[in-house]
């Protein structure tokens, strides 16, 4: 059917400088699907290929509908994606905050948590069609074992079990950091991204991605949010 294992649906800026900033970052350019050089930062406690192992095959972006595997080819996904997109306007925010969870490093837009939860839930009902359904070890990778009984609910109706009411909208940038580490990285990325990042933040499209081979993730169609 396709050349890639999976696709899934997310946030990722449009081309420019906050876009490359990212990209650079984490060392994988997601939109040219191609290896990007990461800067020589001082003062890293370890190098940033190492820090950013995990989200550099993703690329930046944020998680609208986690990866899945495919029920029907490219072509209907585009159309799909596209007509979602159609009827939903985009969310727009505050500013992008740097923060901490729980050892990851990442970028939390303020003031539309009302506007992402709706956007979430609006592309998760109509783009639940599109997957195929969960196997064992799609199951067992999520660990089912440590959510909650209304995580484990929502990944059996949908796949994934932060979605709904448990939706959080974040932008990664670090692998889990071990303790201490988050006082120098913090500073670098932050110095790092002060020149690119956006005073405000707009989710403007819906983004989708495919997953290939090789677990790297590359943009396959940008579709604008004009409801």
């Amino acid at each position: 059917m396709t050349e890639f294992a999976r696709y899934a649906i997310y946030y990722a800026p449009r081309a420019g400088e906050f876009a490359d900033a990212c990209a650079a970052w984490l060392g994988w350019d997601m939109q040219a699907g191609r290896a990007v050089a990461q800067p020589d930062l001082p003062g890293l406690p370890r190098p940033l290929t190492e820090l950013t192992l995990a989200p550099r095959k993703y690329g930046f972006h944020g998680t609208i509908r986690a990866p899945f595997r495919p029920a029907c080819d490219e072509a209907r996904l585009i159309e799909a994606v596209e007509d979602c997109a159609a009827s939903l306007a985009p969310v727009h925010c505050g500013a992008l905050v740097l923060t901490d969870l729980h050892g990851f490093l990442a970028l939390l837009p303020e003031g539309c948590d009302d506007g992402l939860h709706a956007l979430g839930e609006a592309v998760i009902r109509a783009t639940d069609p599109l997957r195929l359904p969960l196997n064992e070890a799609e199951i067992s990778r999520r660990r089912p074992e440590t959510l909650s009984p209304r995580q484990r609910e929502l990944l059996d109706r949908w796949g994934y079990p932060f979605v709904m009411e448990e939706f959080r909208f974040h932008l990664t940038l670090t692998d889990q950091l071990q303790p201490g580490e988050g006082r120098a990285v913090f500073p670098a990325l932050s110095d790092w991204l002060a020149p690119a990042l956006p005073r405000t933040f707009a989710i403007e499209d819906l983004c989708l991605v495919a997953e290939d081979h090789a677990g790297r993730f590359h943009l396959r169609h940008r579709a604008a949010l004009a409801g």
